[in-house]
């Protein structure tokens, strides 16, 4: 990489850190900005998880106010999470790249829906009534496979802990984004120890230079996000992720 590239590699990492803490699809943020720089897509989404790992951390510290009271709902969900990540991480590692060509498109396309809809979610899930306290095995159920989710790919997989989170358990909607950031730590931190482990053994390849400007970027966006992120008015937000998965989209296709 020259320097303009590491300059965008680490603008993309603060942008997808303070996204990811407040809406959670920060990665097509970071994504496409390393595919268009001319990463091999598997390369980039490998390095690009394993890079936010530290944002996932920092945003999660950010809400801790907001995770009193959830320690024993977290273990629990949170099995589902490690769990859900491994089987994904391990499908990234063991379907050929051709397979990520193709399946990486839908899940973009998937991301973007998600973004798009995210408002009416939220204002479904203010109105939701009342769930037992961890949610049960159905939500246990929909966590591993956002997990799975996660672990291959994982752009919006905050949005879909957010639906499921909110629909399944009594909670307000700033607890369960709270919980959504712990989550989705678990999964970046679980599928980074699987693709370390891989190409520890020289089985699949990750940009330590890219990681490295990711963690540094995301680390500060994760702080920004959980303090100031919210102010960001939601629509210009919500544009600006969209224009971004349109691109990477376009770059798959054509």
């Amino acid at each position: 990489m020259n320097w303009f590239d590491a300059g965008a590699v680490f603008a993309a990492g603060i942008a997808a850190g303070g996204i990811n803490t407040v809406v959670g699809s920060g990665s097509l943020i970071t994504f496409p900005t390393m595919v268009a720089l001319g990463f091999p897509p598997v390369t980039a989404n490998v390095s690009n998880n394993i890079g936010l790992v530290p944002g996932s951390v920092t945003g999660a510290y950010g809400y801790r106010d907001k995770l009193t009271g959830q320690r024993g709902r977290l273990l629990r969900l949170g099995s589902a999470s490690v769990l859900g990540a491994a089987l994904g991480s391990l499908l990234l590692l063991e379907l050929p790249a051709s397979a990520f060509d193709v399946i990486v498109p839908a899940l973009i396309v998937l991301a973007l829906v998600l973004v798009i809809v995210q408002p009416r979610l939220a204002a479904y899930l203010k109105d939701r009534p009342k769930r037992r306290e961890h949610g049960g095995p159905g939500l246990w159920s929909g966590v591993f496979g956002a997990g799975v989710y996660g672990g291959y790919f994982g752009a919006a997989q905050g949005i879909v802990l957010i639906g499921l989170l909110g629909t399944g358990l009594n909670e307000d909607l700033q607890r369960v984004n709270a919980a959504k950031n712990v989550l989705s730590a678990l999964v970046n931190g679980t599928a980074a120890v699987v693709f370390i482990g891989s190409w520890a053994t020289g089985r699949t390849d990750i940009d330590w230079l890219a990681v490295l400007l990711i963690a540094a970027g995301s680390t500060l966006g994760g702080l920004l996000g959980a303090k100031v992120g919210q102010r960001i008015p939601s629509n210009v937000l919500r544009a600006v992720i969209v224009v971004v998965g349109l691109v990477a989209l376009y770059r798959f296709l054509f």
